[in-house]
């Protein structure tokens, strides 16, 4: 693998520094190369081109904000043998003080919500246009799963649709589990009304902004492994909130710049419905009863 990488980004010098990292969805280790260190994630699933190209597309569109520092993609590329690599830049990471990192995103989240840009290259000049829509450019991966991110011009919608009817679509296909298609069925009548008097301007979100995707340098915060849309900023919140997730003081920081709307607690557990119903098409039925809880206390 290390020749062909060595080949593939065209350098003299690929030697590992031990610094190894990775989850349950990808392994990667860093490299000391001719034009710096890098970080190289590995994947050998038929599914990891598409699932690295959308994370190099989030990583990009967060980059452009010059809001929070995220590492700087390099290139994806197909190894012999089957593996994927992505490469990125190397950054010294260690645990974040988390109050600290909600200001900074909460600032990010803040100027998306108000004025959500989208920038594009265009001769040599960056051209920035309003978002006025829900989605994103390109697939991008919440785990290894794709996200669906044709652009929408209705949140509710695009969330219902493009969230968590496919999660419900996988169910449906693994287990035919009747109770999850019959409270689907009820919830997708009251998920309007959890919307009444809300305005919902697109915001570039991380996607999946758990405590295990931030981390600090000497510099601040940053953030990694995006699954990033252009979506409602509450959206971010939900799975900061779960598998230990954040202190108190990570809504407060973030409330003081976006202030709680009416009904946040039941959008919160709605968009935990989505993290909760991937991690068991993911993992296993061990999260179906999370997903059924939440869809039984949201159509009450």
């Amino acid at each position: 693998m290390e020749d062909a990488l060595q080949a593939a980004l065209g350098t003299a010098l690929l030697r590992p520094t031990g610094h190894m990292g990775g989850g349950c969805i990808s392994q990667g280790q860093s490299y000391d190369t001719d034009r710096g260190r890098v970080f190289v994630k590995c994947n050998s699933q038929l599914e990891a081109r598409r699932m690295f190209e959308g994370e190099m597309a989030s990583l990009e569109a967060i980059l452009k904000t010059e809001m929070i520092k995220v590492p700087k993609p390099i290139k994806v590329i197909d190894l012999p043998g089957g593996s994927t690599v992505f490469v990125m830049e190397h950054l010294e990471m260690r645990d974040v003080n988390r109050a600290v990192i909600m200001t900074n995103f909460s600032s990010l989240s803040q100027n998306f919500s108000a004025t959500s840009l989208k920038s594009c290259k265009g001769q040599g000049q960056t051209e920035v246009q309003f978002v006025d829509q829900f989605g994103f450019h390109t697939v991008t991966c919440c785990g290894y799963l794709p996200q669906v991110n044709d652009w929408q011009s209705d949140w509710v919608s695009f969330f219902a649709r493009q969230r968590i009817q496919p999660q419900m679509d996988m169910i449906e296909k693994k287990s035919g589990d009747k109770e999850a298609r019959e409270l689907w069925a009820q919830l997708q009548l009251k998920i309007p009304g959890l919307f009444c008097d809300v305005e919902i301007v697109p915001a570039l979100l991380h996607g999946d902004l758990w405590g295990g995707n931030v981390a600090e340098d000497d510099s601040g915060p940053i953030i990694f492994d995006p699954a990033s849309f252009y979506g409602h900023s509450e959206y971010e919140l939900a799975i900061a909130g779960m598998f230990g997730g954040f202190t108190s003081s990570f809504y407060s920081a973030y409330h003081s710049k976006i202030p709680r709307a009416a009904g946040f607690e039941k959008r919160l557990k709605l968009y935990q419905l989505f993290h909760y119903m991937n991690h068991w098409n993911h993992f296993g039925s061990g999260y179906r009863g999370s997903s059924l809880n939440i869809m039984r206390n949201l159509v009450k």
